[in-house]
């Protein structure tokens, strides 16, 4: 009896001392109440993959062997593209305990203070990992260390916030609003206005965090995907979103919301005909009305399905090498609503690839048209010579893998992985219309190309016999549409990005 009489007031002692530490806390920090999130113009980093793993966490341009100003240089590369792209001043950065746990969190720790030191606002959310299991903490004294190592040495950045956990799907409601009012108890160097606490299920919902007065200074975190609802019209999408964020909208940061950007979709139209047009259009245009912050998923990394080697829902494409890295479309109508849904009601877009320095000779590219997001194979899978070179949705294939060699003179040569043959104009044709196929070298100028910038990190693909650039015929945005050459005019079937093949 002893003993527990022992405990019971050691324990209450700790939460006294954690409770007036709070409040001596709050006398020296003012809690920053929000008239609305609209401050946040942000895009998640993420692992290839996703971020759910049992082991470190190594987002899309990094390796585990970076050192720290390794992974600063990078991370400053990826974040000066964000910010001339699309005017991003947030970034969703993933923490789970095996990182922080290991060494190479002193070097991972450089992503965040890379970006805080350009200004931008940098997110820290926790993500299963071990210590959490079907959407539940399962080690609570380990995740308890991990963010308690983070708050230590964030708390005082007023850049930096803290999630406390991604997707609490494993709890009921007041589970998890006991669970999250305990946390920021025991975290109490992370001030309540620099939290972010998720919605109930996959954060699908804030109602009832809404409701509960514990939570009346901090932030919430909404996700909202297609997958999760099926199919609606624009307004469907609209009141389903807004629905799901109660009278608190003012304190809503969407953290996680996405569309499909491989698939050549026209995010700037008012024909909502599209599933996807119509949600991102909703989900913006509420974004936008309401001055709601947000952070698109994903910008880089996140999941790899239907034989990807990228997320189709993610922003950018990475291309370059080492430090030298750069940022490029994938949809550009599609990061122009994102904008708007920020607030910007004439969403101009910028650039961070300004020429061909990020072509590295000899590496293997995706080469992928802007109009249709489709990237260059042969036909069939063909590697037989003259087999036809199309655009195919892009995958994993070493039919749709080709090396780009510097040959001097501003020219170089194509050479499709799988077959080790090279990119040609049949018979050597000048004619408009002339066939791209494969063909073993032959020193012919029809097998060699300038690679011209044209800005927002395309290019065009010009034939050094003919003078005439690649181009998909009839800016067919379909699977197996022809690729040819043809005289500049100006089309974005003319528009080309090199994406490197990690």
């Amino acid at each position: 009896m002893k003993n527990s009489i022992t405990a019971t007031i050691s324990t209450t002692g700790i939460l006294i001392v954690r409770a007036m530490l709070r409040v001596l806390l709050g006398l020296c920090l003012c809690v920053q109440a929000y008239a609305d999130t609209s401050q946040f113009r942000g895009v998640n980093w993420a692992m290839p993959g996703d971020n759910f793993t049992t082991g470190r966490l190594v987002i899309e341009g990094l390796n585990v062997n970076d050192s720290y100003s390794t992974v600063y240089q990078k991370a400053s590369a990826v974040y000066q593209g964000m910010e001339a792209t699309m005017a991003i001043n947030t970034v969703r950065l993933p923490i789970n305990t095996v990182t922080v746990a290991d060494g190479w969190w002193n070097n991972y720790r450089a992503a965040i203070d890379a970006a805080t030191d350009r200004g931008f606002k940098v997110i820290l959310a926790y993500w299963e990992d071990g210590a959490a299991s079907g959407g539940r903490i399962t080690n609570t004294a380990a995740w308890n260390t991990m963010w308690s190592a983070v708050t230590y040495a964030y708390g005082n950045n007023n850049l930096v916030y803290f999630e406390p956990m991604n997707e609490p799907h494993g709890y009921n409601s007041s589970e998890w609003r006991d669970v999250a009012a305990n946390w920021l108890s025991y975290h109490y160097s992370a001030q309540p206005d620099h939290v972010l606490i998720d919605g109930i299920g996959y954060a699908q919902d804030v109602t009832d965090l809404c409701n509960d007065s514990r939570f009346s200074n901090t932030l919430l975190a909404l996700h909202h995907y297609t997958f999760f609802y099926g199919e609606k019209d624009y307004w469907g999408w609209r009141n389903h979103f807004e629905a799901r964020q109660s009278s608190c909208y003012d304190r809503v940061v969407v953290t996680e919301f996405g569309a499909a950007m491989a698939t050549g979709l026209n995010y700037m139209t008012t024909d909502y005909s599209d599933n996807f047009v119509a949600y991102l259009s909703a989900l913006t245009g509420s974004m936008h009305d309401r001055r709601i912050g947000s952070v698109y998923w994903p910008a880089l990394g996140g999941k790899l399905v239907e034989g990807r080697s990228f997320d189709y829902y993610s922003m950018f494409g990475l291309s370059g090498s080492n430090t030298d890295l750069c940022l490029n479309f994938r949809n550009q109508s599609g990061a122009q609503r994102v904008m708007f849904g920020w607030g910007d009601d004439n969403p101009v877009l910028g650039s961070s690839c300004e020429n061909t320095g990020a072509i590295i000779s000899g590496q293997a590219y995706y080469i992928q048209n802007r109009n249709s997001g489709k990237c260059l194979r042969t036909l069939n899978n063909s590697t037989a010579n003259a087999a036809s070179v199309v655009q195919y949705t892009c995958g994993t294939s070493d039919v749709e893998k080709w090396r780009v060699y510097d040959i001097g003179n501003n020219q170089y040569s194509i050479v499709q992985v799988a077959s080790g043959k090279y990119a040609d104009i049949s018979g050597a044709s000048t004619a408009n219309g002339g066939n791209n196929i494969i063909w073993p070298s032959n020193g012919g100028n029809n097998q060699k190309w300038r690679i011209e910038p044209q800005g927002d990190g395309y290019s065009h693909i010009v034939n050094v016999n003919s003078n005439l650039l690649l181009d998909i015929s009839g800016a067919s945005t379909a699977d197996n549409g022809n690729n040819i050459q043809w005289p500049n005019n100006a089309g974005y079937n003319q528009d080309w990005v090199f994406i490197s093949v990690n």
